[in-house]
């Protein structure tokens, strides 16, 4: 399956709920694009490198809040190690870590928390399975 494939099949899937996350995209730990939906922020180096600190103190993350796209996020919740999860206004975001890789998605008004947090961490969770 193509990268694009797992964006377009999976991330940008119609939710039980009804709704779609508004963005997707899987990228390298190192910040290189490997596949996103039309529109897609552009993520800096600085905050791909500010995400994956994030995973190890998501203390420092919080106080300084999670950038996407120069967008901020307030962190919320997350597992170290394994994912973060950031809010603004009636939307936010969900990133997973894989071994070499981080998912993730967007969502606003229309789709919940955590209809994006089980269709992001499980696509994470299968690539994981994969070595990926």
């Amino acid at each position: 399956m193509s990268w694009q494939a797992y964006i377009d099949d999976h991330l940008l899937a119609t939710l039980p709920g009804g709704g779609q996350l508004t963005h997707a995209a899987i990228l390298g730990q190192d910040g290189g694009l490997w596949a996103s939906s039309p529109d897609f922020p552009e993520v800096s180096e600085d905050e791909v490198t500010a995400i994956m600190k994030g995973f190890d103190d998501a203390a420092a993350l919080a106080a300084t809040g999670l950038r996407i796209g120069g967008e901020k996020y307030m962190v919320v919740a997350g597992e170290p190690g394994e994912a973060i999860r950031g809010k603004k206004g009636p939307g936010g975001v969900t990133i997973k870590k894989t071994a070499t890789a981080l998912v993730f998605g967007i969502y606003d008004e229309g789709v919940t928390g955590s209809e994006c947090n089980v269709v992001v961490e499980n696509l994470g969770d299968y690539l994981k399975d994969q070595g990926i």
